[in-house]
């Protein structure tokens, strides 16, 4: 069962996500697919690495700041660390794979009403409720 604190947290989030991706938008003319953000540095392209770099550690710091004053937001997880590595590496040939990332399709692209970003985001959610079935069936259940 969800508690309100929770869901609190899950829309603060959520708003968060968005005004981040709007003011990318309105200020930089880029869309906010955070693979896409990452992978314009490498290799760096000339006058382009600053935002970017700035992007991505804004939402490290974010997430640790949070860490700090409200660590009932961040839950543990139970996996091995190769699991986690590994599942992160998937995560990334899929966002390759996709020419996307949840956030670039999921936020920015079906905001637009891109076709093409509905059919990535049937496509991660049919993956991702297979993926969670067969893994949750090898380790017993627990997912």
């Amino acid at each position: 069962m969800i508690t309100m604190n929770e869901a609190l947290i899950a829309l603060g989030g959520g708003v968060l996500i968005g005004t981040a991706a709007t003011v990318l938008l309105a200020f930089n003319g880029r869309t906010a697919g955070i693979s896409g953000i990452l992978g314009g540095l490498v290799p760096p392209q000339t006058g382009d690495a600053n935002w970017r770099v700035s992007f991505l550690v804004g939402m490290v710091l974010a997430g640790l700041a949070l860490s700090t004053t409200l660590p009932e937001a961040f839950t543990t997880l139970d996996r091995p660390v190769w699991t986690i590595v590994l599942a992160g590496l998937l995560v990334g040939v899929g966002t390759r794979l996709g020419n996307g990332c949840t956030s670039g399709h999921g936020v920015c692209g079906m905001a637009r009403f891109s076709t093409r970003s509905f059919a990535a985001v049937g496509a991660f959610m049919v993956t991702g409720v297979l993926t969670a079935t067969v893994v949750g069936q090898w380790l017993g259940g627990v997912v």
